[in-house]
């Protein structure tokens, strides 16, 4: 069962004449995602790829029916494109932009709580249902239709993990590149553990602070709530066969 998009989800580009916005689109569009329009301002009224362009992300949902968006502008602007799309009552919104300054996030934050819109990111992979839509950048050749879902914070890791499922005959049925905590069976893999003391390495430092938030913090906690820990990318497969085996 999928999870946020499905074939029937319409999505709108935001940035999509830009570098970034026209190879993904282009992918997207390929994948069979139903790329309905694109915002670059200035540009309202014009095609590309063959989706007609908006000024707006209003003027687009109120054309084309949209209900996600698929974020890629600079990081000074895509905070201001998050809340372009919320306001336009956009219910999906997948920012794949990084290095988005911290307080502007701050204020999207507060801005949504306002909203009915869910936002993905940003600095996310975004959001694939396999067989059916991708909305951003992950290899759409590497999944296959199938029962697990795939949820981490690191998009190459996403990647390895869902790839060794799909070796493995273990289709999945979402992969997200950014989420919360869930009621289903939870794998997990944190990396730098062999980082030498007090030095950050990787994602496992990217919040630590006088002992808490290290690799082996974050393992102990996750195995309080549960999660089969993988000590190497390498396992993450035949881990979730086990698991869903219940050999685990």
């Amino acid at each position: 069962m999928s999870i946020l998009v499905d074939a029937s989800t319409r999505v709108v580009v935001q940035g999509i004449t830009g570098a970034e916005g026209t190879f993904h689109a282009r992918h997207m569009l390929e994948y069979g995602t139903a790329v309905v329009a694109g915002v670059t301002p200035g540009k309202g009224g014009t095609r590309h790829l063959d989706v007609p362009v908006f000024d707006t992300v209003d003027e687009a949902v109120k054309s084309e029916g949209v209900d996600a968006s698929v974020i890629f502008v600079p990081p000074l602007a895509a905070a201001d494109a998050v809340m372009e799309a919320a306001d336009a009552g956009v219910r999906l919104i997948v920012c794949i932009t990084e290095g988005i300054p911290a307080l502007d996030m701050v204020r999207v934050k507060t801005f949504l709580k306002e909203t009915s819109s869910r936002l993905i990111g940003p600095n996310t992979p975004g959001i694939i249902s396999p067989g059916r839509t991708k909305l951003g950048i992950m290899p759409g050749s590497i999944h296959k239709p199938g029962p697990v879902g795939v949820i981490s914070r690191s998009g190459t890791l996403t990647y390895e993990a869902v790839h060794q499922l799909t070796l493995l005959g273990l289709g999945q049925s979402t992969a997200v590149g950014i989420g919360g905590g869930l009621s289903k069976p939870v794998i997990a893999y944190v990396a730098g553990l062999t980082a030498p003391p007090g030095r950050r390495m990787g994602h496992a430092g990217a919040i630590m602070s006088g002992g808490r938030g290290t690799a082996v913090r974050k393992v102990e906690l996750l195995r309080e709530a549960g999660a089969f820990i993988v000590e190497s990318p390498a396992d993450i497969g035949k881990i979730a066969a086990a698991v869903l085996s219940g050999k685990a």
